[in-house]
């Protein structure tokens, strides 16, 4: 994938673009989990079976796989804002579909739209990567990757009471007035970035992923049905397999494709992108069995007769506690690197699950859970990113977060079919209604389990990160972005010095236009030297500061042609800031 050269990364947002944009996440995030608190009783509500209810959730999950790497794509084509707003848009339109439908069908043609929503977040990411700049990307992508967590766990109890309350079809009307609120947001407060790619869309690509994830999840979802062994399931088996391997060779041999599989060659990515599908399936593991478990009448034997609310409330902390492990995870990367905090939040979540094991008896156990599975996860979510950028060239870290985005969707889909074909399979048929056993409930915590076992043996097989050379990779970065800022057409350059004319390495330097607007940032270099482009003639203020000196704010006009400005800034002495 290649940036036309005039439209490189601007760096230059303001500080409403992340709450925007990790609002648009948790938007996305409350429309995967909305129905979570009446999962138990989808079969009775679209009058079907539990295994075709299944679909209602993992439909959205299939889509959202899908469409991750659709919309990433286009957006590198066309403008990520704009396609963030056309999934937004989708969204809506899929959540009005199945508001207004109580049967299966329609429902999951609605939740299919819905799914496309899942594409705002590698979107999200791509405007954040093209604005920020680079001290405040990390905790943002992280903030964006972990809002799926951080929305869901939110979501679960407003959810609740309005399904407690109220008609359910009124969670979909909610929904909607959601994303149309971010929409607006998004409109209004994030500008469209002016990276584009060169290229044309992979339609074929985009067929034949839809077509071989179709033909892996149904048979997982239907194979109890069909028997396992049947030529129907093992047909269907083998459609997607020979489908997935023909969609990846011809992936491999398109300039432009949709899904850069050439980025997984690399044993960071490869490795980093294996255990994200496992941190998928394990995520989305203990949504499906809580609720449930809580709600279920201790008529049953181990139900533990709470309401939808209450229900809600006691699995709420996932996400919050997601939410409150960003700072944790900042620091522990800071001093350990992604790779370790990666590993410590795999062994958080298979704490979690095993400690789950044992604890199903009481109510307050399923908060213990909740905290310690928010906790890992939130941690492994967030290392993800920084891993990913960590191990590939600046040009690619589009597409290969884009590719692992998409693999984090199809964990969390094989998670939704595979814990609602056992929980179907394993259930108790009481007054004619199939309800779900404990023997379900623990061979899905055991499958969690496994899962982070498997995702933590992969993450040990990351390579350990190579200080000098991540020095050397930033060095380089960093003279690769000054030289391109210095053949740009119209800006600033020149170098912060010190009141005694020594060169300041790593100030800020700030533009401001006369209207008191932010249009741009940059650190300097080890040398001192800045680079920024204005964009248009005016009068700016470059306003530069740096630890351990006083701040400078020094006035320049630009004639708006074609050519850089030489400006020097000496920051004077004085009380220090830091930077």
């Amino acid at each position: 994938m290649l940036l036309t050269t005039k439209d490189r990364p601007t760096r230059s947002a303001g500080g409403t673009v992340v709450p925007v944009l990790a609002f648009a996440g948790i938007v996305v995030a409350v429309m995967q989990t909305l129905l979570i608190p009446v999962i138990k009783d989808l079969p009775r509500l679209l009058d079907t079976s539990p295994s075709n209810a299944t679909w209602v959730l993992t439909s959205t999950l299939l889509s959202g796989a899908v469409s991750t790497p659709i919309m990433g794509r286009l957006g590198d084509l066309y403008g990520k804002r704009k396609l963030l707003v056309v999934s937004l848009s989708v969204m809506v339109v899929g959540a009005l579909v199945s508001a207004f439908s109580s049967a299966l069908l329609p429902m999951i043609a609605g939740r299919t739209l819905q799914g496309f929503a899942m594409g705002a977040i590698p979107l999200g990411i791509g405007l954040m990567r093209d604005m920020l700049p680079r001290e405040r990307l990390g905790s943002a992508m992280a903030l964006m990757s972990s809002s799926i967590g951080v929305g869901g766990g939110l979501a679960l109890p407003v959810a609740a009471l309005v399904a407690q309350h109220s008609d359910w079809h009124a969670l979909f009307y909610g929904a909607a007035g959601l994303g149309v609120v971010a929409i607006v947001l998004t409109l209004v407060l994030v500008p469209e970035s002016k990276v584009r790619a060169t290229g044309t869309f992979d339609l074929p690509g985009a067929l034949g992923l839809s077509a071989g994830l179709v033909l892996f999840l149904l048979p997982i979802t239907k194979g109890s049905d069909w028997g396992w062994t049947s030529g129907l399931t093992l047909g269907l088996f083998a459609g997607a397999a020979v489908t997935l391997l023909l969609w990846g060779v011809m992936e491999l041999r398109l300039a432009a494709p949709l899904v850069d599989l050439r980025t997984t060659a690399r044993p960071a990515v490869l490795f980093t992108n294996l255990a994200s599908i496992m941190i998928g399936v394990s995520f989305f593991v203990v949504s499906l069995v809580l609720p449930q478990l809580l709600q279920l009448p201790t008529s049953t034997g181990y139900g533990l007769g709470q309401s939808m609310v209450t229900a809600g409330l006691l699995v709420a902390p996932l996400g919050l506690t997601m939410m409150l492990t960003a700072p944790v995870y900042a620091r522990l990367s800071a001093k350990y690197g992604p790779r370790t905090t990666l590993i410590i939040g795999l062994l958080v979540i298979g704490t979690g699950y095993g400690a789950g094991l044992g604890l199903m008896t009481a109510a307050w156990q399923s908060l213990v859970i909740s905290v310690l599975l928010g906790a890992g996860i939130g941690l492994a979510y967030s290392s993800l990113p920084a891993l990913i950028i960590g191990a590939v060239p600046a040009e690619e870290t589009g597409a290969a977060n884009g590719l692992n985005t998409l693999m984090r969707s199809i964990g969390t889909s094989v998670s939704s079919a595979v814990i609602g074909m056992v929980l179907a399979n394993t259930s108790n048929v009481v007054g004619g209604v199939a309800v779900p056993s404990m023997h379900g409930f623990r061979l899905s915590f055991l499958i969690a389990t496994g899962a982070v076992a498997a995702g933590l043996v992969l993450a040990l097989f990351l390579p350990r990160p190579d200080r000098a050379a991540s020095q050397l990779r930033a060095s380089s970065e960093e003279e690769a972005n000054l030289a391109h800022a210095e053949e740009m057409l119209r800006g600033f350059r020149g170098r912060v010095l010190d009141a005694g004319g020594v060169p300041v390495p790593r100030a800020r330097v700030t533009l401001i236009d006369r209207r008191g607007r932010r249009a741009g940032a940059t650190l300097s270099a080890e040398d001192g030297s800045y680079a920024l482009t204005v964009p248009s003639g005016g009068a700016y203020v470059l306003a530069a500061q740096a630890h351990g000196h006083a701040p400078l704010a020094s006035s320049a006009t630009h004639p708006g042609a074609h050519r850089a400005i030489d400006l020097d800034l000496s920051l004077p002495d004085g009380e220090p800031v830091s930077a």
